[in-house]
Formats: structure tokens, C-alpha cells, sequence
């Protein structure tokens, strides 16, 4: 799936509800681990009464110290790297817990405090306050590790949406500069018709009305159909042509199934436009600029080349392959589509200035 078939989503719905814990959740929780706590234990001891008067004076402690160390002793202390001081305040708290619980289960439910060991215990024994306090670690350390998770859920949730956004409003910046730098051209050949009183002046402005209500509605969609932006092409194409008048040859082919194929707007475009602003506007003499498109087995093969201008003949492809177009094109490639599905080569041959773009439609 492209990687453009769902930047644009994000603008028209809602973003995912984050991940977070409710009372509710809270609730359901602690009442599933009490109901299950006090099945096993009456099961073990064979009497669920019991059980039940252990948890019912357990289950307060476990989720008093769950709390004080989700809410208070890690935000405190551990997420600011005081480990020494959280873990001197944890067997406090552990130390504590075990008094009180001790007594409670002493005075209000039996005097054998841990009636699961091997022996009677009335008193506080060291098997006892190690067995007590590793079961409480237990339970916090449970209901931490969840707490840590949600988190880890809500603030990468929050990070990928925030870089979704930050793509697809970079995308569409992409989109809407094409239309600045195509018009920006046009309108700069308007001018020079109007200052010759050219009789093609009203031929030019009728075509670029055109290209201007195809703009308006092509370049909102995520997707345009390929026929329609090869249209634009051309009459981009019959544009320039009457710019530059027989000095210009130009040699368009288009092949392959067109139906049912769709690209990005304002895609191809560019790439056409290149050939005139650093091709055919800085050459002296005949020009010459090749098209070929041809849709074979889901890809499209654009391959556009242009005469190289006799003063830049001796310099490198990079100075030439810059500028807002083709930058402009290889940003949105990588934006809109996945790397496997498409590839661009830019490159010279016989003092031609190519550009060949494989494109999954």
C-alpha cells in the first residue's frame, strides 16, 4: 500500500483516541485480580472465608502501594534517576505495609497470620516479612508494568500521529509549490506575447484557464487519474510551443493501457517543465525535447530528455538537476509513494539532459 494512500486521512478523521486508563479500567482490574486472588487462596486453604477476610484486608494495602508508587515515588524519584532514594523510600513503604497488615490480619481475621506455611505463625517471623513483602512487590510490580505500558502506548501513539501530520502537511506544501513555480513560468510567456501584441496572447490565456480549473480541483485529491494529468502536460506542451514557435521540436509518444491508472497531481508536470526553463529557455538555435510515456503491467515509464544548453555542456548534472522541479518531484516521491514502487534516474547522454521516472499507477 502506498504510503499516500493514508496521509490524507489524517486530515478529514479524527486521529485514533489515545491510549489511557479510566476509573473504570481501574476498577475492572482490581475487581477481576481481588475475585481471582480469593478463588486461589480458598481453594488452597479450603476456605474461601478466609480468603476472602485476607484479600478484603490485603487488597486495600496492594492498591494504596500501587498508587503511591505509580503516581508519586517513580515520577519523583526514579524518572529523575534518584534510584537510591526510591528504593530506600520502597522498603519503607514495604517495611510499613508489613506492620500494618500484620496486625490487621492478627486482630481481625486469625492469629495465624500466614496460615499457608508450614507451621503456625503468631508472630512477626523473618520468613513471614519476606514472604508478605515479595507478594506485595508482586502486585506492584504487576500493576507498574502495566502502567509503564500504557504510557509507552499514549506517547508513541502521540509521536506517530505527530509524525504523520508532519508529513502530510509537508506533502501538501510540496503540492501547492508546484502551482506557484508553474504559474510563475506561464505567466512570464503571457507577458512577452503582450509586449509583442501577439495575435496568440488570447490562445495562451484561454489554455492556461485550463491548466488553472485543473489545478484547483486535481491538486485536493490524493490521487488524479494518469489521462488527466498527461492532458495538462499537453496543454502545457501546446503552450510552449507557441512561446518558442519552430525553433522548438518536440517529440511526444504515448503508449499502453491509461484507463483506470492514477498518480499524484501535479507530478509529471514538473518534470516537462524543466526541459523548457533549463533546456529549451537558455539554448541558442534548434531544441530539441523527447516524451515518452507508456503504462506496461502497473508502472508507468516517463522518460523526458532535452537539448543541453551549449554554455552548461561542460558542467556537471548536479548544478543541473537541482532547482524547485525536480527537487520538488523527488521530495514527493519519497513522501507519497513506498521505495519499492518507484525509481528516478537523472542523467546525461549525447548532450541530452534525461530524466527517466518508473512509477507504480
Amino acid at each position: 500500500m502506498y504510503i499516500n494512500d493514508k496521509l490524507d486521512e489524517l486530515l478529514s478523521v479524527e486521529s485514533q483516541r489515545p491510549y489511557s486508563i479510566t476509573y473504570k479500567h481501574h476498577i475492572i482490574f482490581w475487581a477481576v485480580y481481588f475475585g481471582l486472588n480469593t478463588l486461589r487462596w480458598g481453594s488452597i486453604h479450603n476456605d474461601f472465608m478466609l480468603s476472602l477476610k485476607t484479600n478484603l484486608i490485603g487488597f486495600p494495602i496492594h492498591i494504596a502501594l500501587s498508587y503511591f508508587n505509580i503516581y508519586f515515588l517513580m515520577p519523583k524519584y526514579v524518572y529523575t534517576r534518584k534510584y537510591v532514594t526510591f528504593a530506600f523510600l520502597m522498603v519503607v513503604c514495604l517495611f510499613v505495609m508489613l506492620i500494618l497488615k500484620f496486625n490487621l490480619t492478627y486482630y481481625l481475621v486469625s492469629t495465624n497470620v500466614m496460615p499457608e506455611g508450614p507451621e503456625y505463625t503468631d508472630s512477626l517471623t523473618l520468613n513471614y516479612a519476606l514472604t508478605t513483602m515479595y507478594g506485595e512487590l508482586y502486585v506492584v510490580a504487576f500493576a507498574t508494568a502495566i502502567k509503564i505500558t500504557v504510557d509507552w502506548l499514549r506517547e508513541h501513539s502521540k509521536l506517530h500521529d505527530l509524525e504523520k501530520r508532519q508529513l502530510t502537511t509537508e506533502l501538501k506544501f510540496l503540492r501547492s509549490q508546484v502551482s506557484p513555480h508553474f504559474f510563475f513560468n506561464t505567466l512570464n510567456n503571457i507577458y512577452s506575447l503582450t509586449l509583442e501584441k501577439s495575435d496568440k496572447a488570447p490562445e495562451v490565456i484561454l489554455k492556461l484557464s485550463g491548466l488553472m480549473r485543473y489545478l484547483l480541483y486535481a491538486t485536493k485529491k490524493r490521487k488524479q487519474d494518469l489521462k488527466s494529468e498527461i492532458d495538462c502536460i499537453q496543454n502545457y506542451i501546446d503552450l510552449e510551443r507557441i512561446r518558442f514557435n519552430d525553433s522548438l521540436q518536440i517529440d511526444i509518444g504515448i503508449s499502453g493501457d491509461l484507463e483506470n491508472k492514477e498518480i499524484a497531481p501535479m507530478l509529471l508536470v514538473p518534470l516537462i517543465e524543466n526541459c523548457f526553463k533549463h533546456g529549451a529557455s537558455k539554448n541558442i538555435g534548434d531544441m530539441n525535447i523527447a516524451i515518452d510515456i507508456n503504462v506496461a503491467d502497473d508502472f508507468l515509464y516517463f522518460n523526458v530528455a532535452n537539448t543541453i544548453p551549449k554554455n552548461e555542456a561542460n558542467s556537471k548534472v548536479a548544478t543541473r538537476s537541482g532547482g524547485i522541479g525536480l527537487s520538488n518531484v523527488k521530495k514527493r516521491l519519497e513522501l507519497g509513494y513506498d521505495q519499492k514502487d518507484y525509481d528516478l534516474a537523472i542523467f546525461e547522454k549525447e548532450n541530452m539532459f534525461h530524466v527517466d521516472l518508473k512509477l507504480k499507477v
